[in-house]
């Protein structure tokens, strides 16, 4: 069986497996902040902020966690446009609608 690996653009360079990840949470819960601590004792944290303040947490099916500097919603965004295609805004196209 042959798995293609989904890629996602996180931000500031970041690229993320997404066919791997189970799910992308807010940072801001209690819970979400107890299982970052443990992944960072476990030394199973990975952050790929940039230095820049976390917006969403990534649980893995491994167990890794991943923090990034993006909105789950924008992350959820980046994922539905890369599997629709390409989209053209009007003023990107010419009078027939086509590039």
């Amino acid at each position: 069986m042959i798995m293609t690996v989904e890629l996602v653009h996180i931000g500031f360079g970041n690229i993320l497996a997404i066919n791997r990840a189970i799910a992308i949470a807010s940072p801001s819960s209690a819970p979400t902040k107890r299982t970052i601590q443990d992944g960072r004792n476990k030394g199973t944290l990975i952050d790929m902020t940039s230095g820049r303040r976390t917006k969403a947490v990534i649980f893995t099916d491994s167990g890794h966690i991943i923090l990034a500097a993006l909105a789950p919603e924008t992350i959820a965004g980046r994922l539905q446009s890369g599997r629709e295609g390409p989209m053209l805004r009007p003023e990107q196209s010419d009078e027939k609608g086509e590039l």
